[in-house]
């Protein structure tokens, strides 16, 4: 047994070295973009080069620690809601790395860890986009790699497999390096050599059209009204939001008048542009009205409306609704899509009676959005849209969902006014761009108060506004019908890399034992004589 005392000095190196792996790993994604996202693949090396000779429960403690070093970089944006909710969640999510850290000192013993820990790494990363509470897949590996060559995987296997291969693409610079070091020049040529394949494949699965060739070019518009100020505070002024939006809406129209702009045949406006339910409140529908009939085309409002099942009563504030909305010129409102993953402690609160007891902050969310049960289809006029609010463009299921309904375009409607001049808007930018390679579709990105992006089905920002700007545009967006091989495969990916992980492991678990039982030989305890025994060092 190892004294307590002989742990500092052999485990703090590795904390340090770790702890900054975890926090390199972090500078990968926006709104750092150190390398251009190619950051994250030395990190991940280093960081699982920290583990290697470590118990089970020193490996968690290391990846744990690396885990919250990251993460607490990677979430700062959450410090406007208060050191607390910071702290919390990224120790939450730490905790998975602490898990999967626990494992790989094991994997690393055993033959085909070059495979074993990135097929480790999606599998912790799919238990974490699911649980608890629906899960938080903020910060996947996947989401860093917008710029980097290895953005076209995700066409062929979703954020799961983009993941999967910028984990692998690590352990093989690791095994390069352990080949150099052994003076094994063909190991280490062969796995620079198959990672420089996974990058140059990345690029040709990039350039495919894997969401079928272009259909039909419809002109659609994308307006960012602007919020009259940051804070926590700005839905205070719901009414100057829907005029900001009202403004800029028949500005476009005017450029459109003038010839500058072509006519849309749908206009995108972000979540929260009405925040005052326009079926109950006349003077929001007539202000909706006069945009949709102005600029003569349908918009899509994000609107916050009364829940019809779930009405107010005495004792009890009735559940609210985050929905898109058609408005038509003609017709007024019509389809809606609502919000079916309401962000937990953001917009509903888990266990509200004991937690408005203990944290008076809470109470700033005073009612609950209810889940919506229909997927994120809408016709919009003639534009067969794939739709997504906010936070739900970083999961999987319910992008592929749209896009499997029929959704020709992808469009996310957001608010980032609360963490304006933070990270998380140029974060979730990152995901939506992941997400259309994934997706194969033109996805439209229209905030209240920015990012607001054109992002082609590549991957590439054909137009972007800027934060706190008003502005709109008009792009002539092309209909794909056709399907990528990730919205085939769907969650295949992550059963796969769950059962081939099970599968090296059980593998490596037989191999151990026919070794165990060559190394020990013919000898068995019916040969030695009576009393003899087999001392154990």
């Amino acid at each position: 047994m190892i004294p307590a005392t002989s742990a500092p000095p052999r485990m703090l190196p590795r904390m340090v070295v770790a702890i900054a792996a975890g926090m390199a790993m972090a500078m990968a994604f926006a709104p750092y973009d150190l390398a251009r996202g190619w950051l994250a693949v030395p990190a991940v090396a280093v960081l699982v080069a920290s583990l290697r000779g470590l118990s089970s429960r020193r490996g968690a403690v290391v990846a744990g620690a690396a885990g919250l070093g990251h993460f607490l970089l990677l979430l700062d944006w959450l410090r406007v809601l208060g050191p607390d909710a910071w702290i919390l969640l990224s120790l939450l999510c730490a905790a998975f790395w602490a898990v999967a850290g626990a494992l790989v000192p094991r994997l690393l013993r055993r033959p085909w860890w070059v495979l074993s820990v990135p097929l480790l790494w999606v599998v912790m990363e799919a238990a974490r986009a699911r649980v608890p509470w629906g899960g938080f897949p903020w910060g996947r590996l996947a989401y860093s790699q917008a710029d980097t060559a290895l953005l076209g995987w995700a066409a062929l296997g979703g954020p799961a497999l983009l993941s999967l291969v910028v984990a692998l693409c690590a352990t093989l610079a690791l095994a390069a390096w352990d080949a150099v070091r052994a003076r094994q020049a063909r190991r280490a040529v062969g796995a620079v050599v198959m990672a420089a394949l996974l990058a140059v494949a990345g690029g040709f699965l990039r350039d495919r059209e894997w969401g079928g060739p272009d259909g039909d070019l419809q002109p659609i518009a994308v307006v960012q009204g602007n919020v009259p100020r940051v804070g926590l505070d700005f839905n205070a002024q719901r009414r100057a939001v829907l005029d900001n939006h009202v403004r800029v809406t028949t500005a476009l129209a005017g450029e459109v008048a003038a010839g500058r702009m072509p006519q849309p045949v749908a206009v995108i406006w972000p979540e929260n542009s009405s925040d005052i339910d326009p079926l109950r409140n006349a003077d929001a529908a007539l202000a909706i009205d006069r945009a949709a009939d102005t600029i003569g085309a349908p918009i899509l409002v994000g609107a916050v409306m009364a829940n019809p099942a779930d009405p107010d009563r005495p004792g009890h504030r009735g559940t609210v609704l985050n929905v898109g909305l058609v408005w038509d010129p003609q017709t007024g409102p019509g389809s809606r899509y609502v919000k079916r993953h309401p962000v937990p402690f953001g917009e509903y609160l888990p266990l509200r009676d004991v937690l408005t007891r203990l944290i008076s902050r809470f109470e700033r969310v005073p009612r609950d959005f209810a889940p919506g049960d229909a997927v994120g289809y809408l016709d919009i006029g003639p534009v067969p849209a794939g739709v997504v609010i906010c936070f739900e463009i970083a999961y999987d299921e319910l992008v592929r969902d749209a896009v499997r309904a029929g959704g020709q375009v992808l469009v996310v409607q957001t608010n980032n006014a609360t963490y304006g001049g933070t990270g998380q808007p140029a974060q979730q930018l990152g995901i939506s761009r992941v997400q259309a390679v994934a997706s194969g579709r033109t996805t439209l990105v229209a905030a209240t108060s920015g990012v607001s992006a054109v992002i082609g089905p590549d991957g590439a920002l054909r137009w972007s506004a800027p934060e706190f700007t008003a502005d709109a545009t008009v792009a002539e967006v092309p209909m794909r019908a056709g399907l990528t091989p990730a919205v085939r495969l769907g969650g295949a990916v992550e059963v796969g890399a769950t059962a081939l992980l099970l599968g090296i492991v059980l593998l490596g678990m037989v191999l151990a034992r026919g070794r165990r039982a060559r190394d020990a030989g013919p000898t068995g305890s019916d040969q030695r004589p009576p009393g003899h025994a087999t001392i154990v060092p």
